[in-house]
């Protein structure tokens, strides 16, 4: 009982500590030492809306169904949709993953992979690196007569948007022509603002 005693003494003395937990779904809470506080009643809240901002996407079902971006030869997808039947069914002869590994399933050995990292944040820098190698990419598929399947974790942000920056450069099509064809096959495409901005930059440099 004196152990006790002394236990509950120095808590009582310890100093308040807060720490930010990010949940599943992306939404982020302030946890202090005995109660675990959400941030939901104030829209302000700087945390709250980080996690508006950055909140990842849930897969909560399979989407293992590619879209036919063009025909016979790009689609676009989830990671779900990495797989050897798929692999068959839509004759597939390159994988673009980007920003996440390609999954780690028994893949043809007729299949060429390429994984390519980028992180699905406004501030990433896609016109740098990564729309100008996953361009090459598309392009070498094509040229091969070939399928590609560009994929990233959900395929809404990243995968969509290097989808859209082919189009534009090698369809010559405007953003809105590129997006909006895009968005035809798959309505959950979303790519983040910055990303939106950088392809209305590239938009505009080929424009020119």
């Amino acid at each position: 009982m004196i152990l006790l005693y002394e236990l509950q003494k120095r808590m009582a003395n310890l100093r308040p500590t807060t720490t930010v937990v990010t949940t599943p779904t992306g939404a982020r809470y302030v946890e202090r030492r005995k109660s675990l506080t959400a941030d939901e009643a104030d829209p302000s809240s700087p945390v709250q809306l980080e996690a508006r901002q950055y909140g990842f996407v849930v897969d909560t079902k399979p989407d293992a169904v590619p879209a036919c971006i063009l025909s016979d030869f790009l689609y676009l997808g989830s990671q779900d949709a990495v797989s050897v039947e798929n692999v068959k069914n839509y004759k597939l002869t390159h994988i673009l993953s980007v920003g996440i590994e390609t999954p780690d399933i028994e893949l043809p050995t007729t299949v060429k992979c390429k994984y390519l990292p980028c992180l699905d944040l406004p501030e990433t820098d896609l016109l740098q690196y990564v729309l100008p190698v996953s361009i090459d990419f598309i392009e070498e598929a094509r040229s091969a007569k070939g399928c590609v399947l560009v994929h990233c974790n959900a395929g809404v942000s990243r995968s969509a948007s290097v989808v859209i920056a082919y189009l534009i450069q090698r369809r010559d099509m405007s953003f809105e022509e590129a997006y909006n064809l895009v968005k035809s096959w798959r309505p959950c495409i979303q790519p983040n603002a910055g990303f939106m901005q950088q392809l209305k930059q590239y938009n505009r440099n080929y424009a020119n």
